[in-house]
């Protein structure tokens, strides 16, 4: 059965050579229990590996039932001992994250045996050695003489010829020494069993036949096959013919081990399981690259600002401006030259007038077009390039953001300023176009308003600005102060804010243009950080400012104690920062003195959309909440056109209105009379006298003073308390003027206002039942406006190729729309500059080294840990290696290891990936208003899962190769 013929065993060490064998011939029968003895070093655990295949002899033969395996192959000796071997160590060998079960099915699984089949035989076995209640037990959970049985049969689950046992009591105490060798004794009536032992009295006890090895050389045997010859007589072999070598070629194969790939992923999918913690720790570590470039992925305007400082700072304060009404600058003035030039044919002697002003309103009428921002905005957030060449797109809306500040005398409007107007510097009309330059403050230096939206961009600020106090702010009700390079606030900006007395500059510019002596305060004015950032405001939708009454929503702005309570309601905006300019910076983004989120905005719109009057506006579209009247539709101005086509219609209607201008214009000169001014004529059925002795009682000399308190009392005063003798409504500079009228005035005043009342009930009923506004004018004076469909569009180009690129889309755009949908833009910094020489756009590089950078660094992680996984697991890959399992099976297990982890990782990264885009989504929605949504196409998601597993297949064939190379007799020594 099995026949060692004159085996020799040299090892080479260094430049010497040992030999472990020394010519050692036995023949074994098919049944015995043979027991080799010998000192440590003698060779037996050597003979042993080579009897079992995992060692191979340097010279010699070993004959198995007849057969040479000189010519055999490593996949001959692995099916030699899946099929032929059972191995019983003395440290058991167990692979300790399996169960008993699972220990004993190993062999049958290198075999392809069926589940089924496996759990049966395996079962079987374990009943055998007296194991059959604890399957499910972990090595760990047993004894050493249960560990030891496990082992004994998963020796002979596979049903080998030969059982060869290392010590297998070595480790064992006497009682279970002894019952661990009946159990080998019992074996040996139908197995061969070679035992290689240090305890002569066991050996003599148990064994049929007893080797002894001394020095590599067979010394003595008690029980020879043939008694009267230790070593068998070499015979001279007959040379195998063709037939017998296919016929054995043929029967090699057939009892090849073979482990199929899946085998192969079922039993590391076991394997990894049994280590979750660890087996997620490395799809996580493997995830990393996948998870950055998922997200790289899923929000496609993550452009890295690789670019120089000056264009992403001018860029910054100079975007691509686009507004509901626009006017192509450029345009108007080509064609104001044009026009000019083509009327200058005359002759020159000569002067005549020049139609400038006629030009330019006809030109500007023709330049001027609605844009259509809704369909634009649209376009824009569909178009995936524009995220890659913008470091912000920002919408801004028509609501108005109301701040206010309180204090104990009452409460002050901070936004929209009005300290120009009452420094009588400028109309409130002029004031409103002021405001609605605020936009372009930056860029035009014109803004009145000291509240500005800052830039989406914390990367873009963070070079431009240096954070000297606080933060910057995070939430949508936190603003940062910004100071210039000096540390200094523009004392514009302190009176805005109330950090100065405003009121000390209220009529300074008409008592200057009167010749009056002015005062301003000049000194400097000191404030710590700390006092800065306890400043706060209050926000105020513009809803909040009317009241209904009587079935119509009233403007309470008037009224002083409603006001209190409206700001002490409104919501509460703190500073949280303080910026200076950094030094570099070459322009700056917050064209303000308080730079507010965009979120603050987006909320004040959320605000104003909730509010009641503007939901009952809304759900009444043809009613004006303010008077409770219809809105003029075509078909009633049609209607009221008809109605008046009669010459005396016509007539009277004349007459009505020049009576109506006339008691308007005598209304006016009473008013002036009241205030005090002297400037004014006679009031229609007023004497000289009268008139003189009315402005002596005023008192002449302070005339100008109080037509100045005049104008203003009366400019908000409430007239229907004047009426009804209610005076607790009015201010106290109210009350102080209506002190300082005479008898006189005051008859005048409500004459005045009667006539005024008059007046106005009169054109109610002859408006008939139609309102004079229009729903659009309500909403936009309610402060409405929608999301989708923004009052100018404010593009920020990362650089100038970017611009021209951005220019490229516009025009894209209008190429693809009608006449009515084309975009009309302004481009400053194209006004500004004709050309850029010079243009960095690293952008693309970065990302794609980034990448690369990624994708190599996870690789590499891959196959370290596989690396560590492999001489973690030395031990494991001898015990397989021992009961059969091959070379390529090594490869392939730890192969399969790598496919698991790298799918697992893959699918960890896009699920993480997922998972980061909700707070990204709901980060994006609190910060901005652009409906960009970062999600990962499932195309992209399936070629990353593919890509990881990929990377880390290839990362593991290294240190699989270096498994399946590993000697099994020394992988078996490693603990």
């Amino acid at each position: 059965m099995l026949s060692l013929k004159d085996i020799k065993k040299d090892y080479v060490v260094g430049d010497s050579t040992v030999s472990a064998l020394k010519g050692v011939s036995i023949d074994f029968r098919e049944n015995e229990f043979v027991s080799i003895l010998g000192p440590s070093g003698c060779g037996k655990t050597t003979l042993l590996n080579i009897i079992g295949g995992l060692d191979r002899y340097t010279s010699g033969d070993l004959n198995i039932n007849g057969k040479s395996t000189k010519d055999f192959k490593d996949c001959d000796w692995d099916s030699y001992r899946n099929h032929s071997i059972g191995f019983v160590f003395q440290s058991y060998n167990l692979i300790p994250h399996q169960t008993v079960l699972s220990n004993v099915e190993l062999a049958l699984t290198l075999s392809g045996v069926s589940k089924s089949e496996r759990r049966e035989r395996a079962v079987k076995a374990l009943e055998q050695v007296g194991l059959g209640d604890q399957l499910h037990k972990k090595p760990n959970q047993m004894s050493g003489g249960q560990m030891q049985r496990v082992a004994i049969a998963r020796a002979l689950v596979n049903e080998p010829d030969i059982l060869l046992a290392d010590e297998p009591t070595g480790a064992l105490d006497t009682e279970t020494s002894v019952q661990i060798m009946e159990l080998l004794k019992s074996i040996s009536k139908d197995k061969l069993i070679i035992m290689v032992t240090h305890n002569p009295e066991l050996a003599m006890k148990y064994s049929s036949r007893i080797i002894k090895l001394l020095d590599g050389k067979v010394i003595d045997d008690s029980d020879p096959l043939d008694k009267n010859v230790v070593e068998p007589i070499k015979k001279p072999e007959k040379e195998p013919t063709k037939a017998d070598k296919k016929a054995a070629k043929k029967e090699r194969k057939k009892l090849k081990t073979s482990m199929s790939f899946l085998t192969a992923l079922s039993l590391s999918r076991n394997n990894l399981m049994t280590k979750k913690a660890r087996t997620l720790l490395t799809s996580f570590a493997g995830s990393i690259g996948i998870i950055g470039i998922a997200l790289i992925l899923s929000i496609s305007n993550g452009v890295q600002l690789y670019i120089d400082q000056v264009q992403s700072d001018t860029l910054s304060s100079y975007p691509l401006q686009i507004t509901k009404t626009t006017a192509s600058i450029g345009e108007i003035m080509n064609t104001m030259a044009k026009n000019h030039e083509d009327s200058a044919n005359h002759d020159k002697d000569k002067v005549y007038s020049q139609n400038a002003m006629g030009e330019m309103i006809n030109t500007l009428m023709e330049e001027t077009k609605v844009n259509n921002l809704e369909k634009f905005k649209k376009y824009l957030d569909d178009n995936s390039d524009l995220k890659d060449l913008t470091s912000d797109v920002q919408y801004t809306y028509a609501t108005t953001l109301n701040v206010f500040t309180e204090s104990d005398s009452g409460v002050m409007q901070v936004n929209p300023s009005t300290l120009l107007e009452d420094m009588g510097y400028m109309s409130s009309t002029q004031m409103e176009a002021m405001s609605m330059s605020g936009s372009m403050g930056g860029m035009m230096g014109m803004g009145t308003d000291v509240w500005s939206e800052m830039i989406d961009n914390e990367e873009l600020i963070d070079k431009q600005y240096d954070v000297i106090a606080g933060r910057l702010p995070e939430k949508y009700n936190e603003v940062v102060l910004v100071v210039d390079k000096n540390n200094e606030i523009n004392d514009y900006v302190l009176y805005s804010l109330g950090l100065l007395d405003p009121s000390s500059l209220n009529g300074i510019v008409r008592r200057a243009m009167a010749g009056e002596d002015i005062s301003v305060d000049s000194e400097q004015h000191v404030y710590t950080y700390d006092e800065l950032l306890d400043l706060k405001f209050k926000v105020v939708p513009t809803p909040d400012f009317y009241k209904k009454k009587d079935g119509v929503w009233e403007d309470m702005t008037g009224d002083e104690s409603y006001m209190k309570k409206a700001v002490a309601n409104g919501t509460e905006i703190s500073v949280v920062g303080i910026l200076r300019p950094d030094e570099d910076a070459s322009s700056a983004s917050i064209s303000g003195a308080i730079g507010y989120r965009h979120d603050l905005m987006t909320y004040l719109i959320d605000e104003v959309d909730k509010s009641e009057i503007v939901k009952e506006q809304i759900a009444n579209p043809d009613i004006d909440v303010f008077t409770g009247l219809k809105f003029k539709t075509d078909e009633t101005v049609a209607d009221t056109d008809s109605s008046s086509e009669t010459v005396s219609d016509s007539t009277a209607d004349t007459e009505s209105k020049a009576d109506k201008t006339a008691d308007s214009s005598d209304t006016d000169k009473k008013a002036g009379l009241v205030a005090g001014d002297s400037s004014m004529e006679i009031p229609e059925g007023m004497t000289e006298e009268q008139y003189k002795a009315l402005m002596e009682q005023s008192g002449a000399s302070n005339t100008g003073e109080l037509a100045d308190m005049g104008m203003n009392a009366m400019g908000s005063m409430d007239m229907s308390a004047i009426q009804g003798g209610d005076m607790s409504s009015l201010t106290e500079t109210q009350k102080k003027y209506i002190a300082s009228l005479s008898d006189e005035q005051m008859e005048l005043m409500k004459q005045m206002l009667k006539e005024q009342s008059d007046t106005n009930a009169d054109q109610l009923a002859n408006s008939g039942k139609y309102s004079t506004s229009n729903y659009d004018n309500n909403m936009k004076t309610l402060g409405y406006s929608v999301v989708e469909d923004p009052d100018s569009i404010n593009i920020y180009p990362v650089d100038f190729a970017s611009k021209e690129k951005i220019i490229d889309i516009i025009d894209d755009y209008n190429d693809s729309v009608g006449e009515e949908d084309k975009i009309e833009y302004t481009d400053y910094v194209g006004l500004m500059m004709s050309s850029i020489t010079s243009i960095i756009n690293a952008i693309s590089y970065v990302l794609i080294a980034f990448v690369a950078i990624s994708l190599v660094v996870s690789s590499i992680m891959i196959g370290i840990i596989t690396y560590i996984s492999v001489l973690e697991r030395t031990k494991e890959i001898g015990i397989l290696r021992s009961i059969g399992a091959s070379k390529r099976d090594i490869s392939r297990v730890f192969n399969a290891e790598t496919v698991i982890v790298g799918f697992v990782a893959g699918a960890l990264g896009i699920i993480i990936s997922y998972l980061l885009t909700i707070p990204i989504n709901m980060i994006i929605a609190h910060l901005t208003d652009v409906p960009i949504r970062a999600s990962i196409p499932v195309s992209a998601a399936v070629v990353l899962i593919a890509i990881s597993v990929c990377l880390t297949l290839i990362a593991g064939l290294f240190p699989s190769r270096v498994a399946a190379k590993k000697d099994p007799v020394i992988a078996l020594r490693t603990e």
